[in-house]
């Protein structure tokens, strides 16, 4: 994308998901300034077809900006390490695997930071705040610096030792909370000081780069969905980033009406939507206890976008699963066997199949995709 001249992104406006509300997407952005609910991208899909033609994709760039049509107006201010398209794998035991431990910051959250950090430099932001259970926080240091902008790290004292000097080393300023990320956001909102929250899902930009997960596993299986999709789900963007992406996917043309069945992954020691989903809620308990999880990632007890996340695993027949500490370590040293050195939360969508498969809710003659958000790098004195 080149200053000065005319867009390649055909986005409309920024909507709120609950009441409708539409904003200029040239404005700073967090969440719905009418019901406080959050915001989400909408495109011109009449035009970027255009240009977008899924025969033509093979020849474009292998990074998530690819896709630049369907992401938000960033002009020259597009920050990136050319994270995304990362491989598909097919594992011993039958299902395949996206491993998202092989990207830029080692973790998915570079997707989501790529956007949302180009975006924040496009509108003039010099000062980035996130609370983060640790990747998020290490991604968003990470751009920040390539970006040139400040960054501010809450993060629980729980976090990972490694990912806590990755944070320092990439310049950014990091705050030890007492507690979960819940708590790291409390406090971070009473220290902005000038700073923009970059927050889960209270920005509108996050799951726009996040969506491009969805995008890349369509190209990747040929334009043939997986029947069944799992991912290990915290605060839950790049679940519905992923439906998102099927939605615009189907109006461009590239897919029909068919949906993979997405299945929410979580600890048994913190499993708010897994808890929801069994007793019927429409979202999850919003006084849900704390629990502490090897898979940090996970622990997010009160999931902003919780309704939203329940409302997708209903609509595509889906479900939630939650499986043990001990199952997502022995998970970790499996896959390892294979070569995937994947993260406790992405290793925890292992057992999570085989129990699905073991009840008879996944069949052994179904396409399931397991969705590794990062890499057990950052983790060795937890997993080894």
């Amino acid at each position: 994308m080149k200053s000065g001249g005319e867009s390649p992104s055909t986005i409309i406006e920024v909507k709120c998901v609950s009441c409708g509300a539409g904003f200029d997407h040239h404005d700073l952005l967090n969440t719905c300034r009418s019901c406080g609910s959050m915001l989400s991208c909408s495109y011109d899909l009449e035009k970027a077809k255009e240009s977008m033609a899924k025969t033509w994709m093979a020849v474009r760039v292998k990074s998530l900006w690819r896709y630049v049509e369907v992401l938000p107006d960033v002009g020259d201010s597009v920050v990136t390490l050319g994270e995304g398209f990362t491989p598909v794998t097919e594992l011993k035991d039958g299902p395949l695997l996206k491993d998202d431990g092989l990207i830029p910051t080692g973790s998915f959250k570079a997707r989501g930071m790529s956007v949302a950090v180009s975006k924040a430099k496009a509108l003039g932001l010099t000062k980035l705040a996130v609370p983060s259970a640790g990747n998020a926080g290490a991604a968003l240091a990470c751009y920040a610096a390539r970006a040139g902008v400040a960054a501010r790290v809450f993060m629980p004292i729980e976090t990972p030792p490694s990912i806590v000097k990755e944070c320092r080393i990439y310049g950014a300023e990091v705050v030890q909370v007492e507690g979960n990320i819940g708590d790291a956001g409390a406090m971070m909102r009473s220290q902005m000081d000038g700073y923009f929250d970059m927050s889960t899902l209270k920005e509108p930009y996050r799951l726009e780069g996040k969506k491009t997960m969805g995008y890349e596993i369509a190209e990747q299986t040929g334009f043939d969905l997986p029947d069944a999709i799992l991912y290990p789900t915290g605060g839950g963007t790049g679940l519905l980033g992923m439906w998102k992406a099927f939605d615009e996917m189907e109006e461009l043309g590239w897919i029909g009406p068919g949906r993979p069945r997405m299945f929410s992954v979580q600890s048994a020691s913190c499993s708010p939507v897994v808890d929801a989903f069994a007793t019927g809620k429409e979202a999850p308990d919003p006084q849900f206890p704390d629990g502490f999880t090897v898979a940090s990632g996970l622990r997010v007890p009160r999931p902003f976008a919780g309704k939203q996340i329940v409302s997708v695993l209903r609509q595509s027949k889906g479900g939630a699963v939650k499986v043990t500490d001990g199952d997502i370590l022995a998970a970790v040293h499996s896959l390892a066997k294979e070569g995937i050195f994947a993260c406790p939360e992405g290793a925890a969508t292992l057992p999570a199949y085989r129990e699905l498969l073991s009840a008879g809710t996944i069949g052994r003659d179904e396409e399931v995709l397991l969705y590794n958000t990062g890499t057990a790098l950052k983790y060795l004195d937890s997993v080894g």
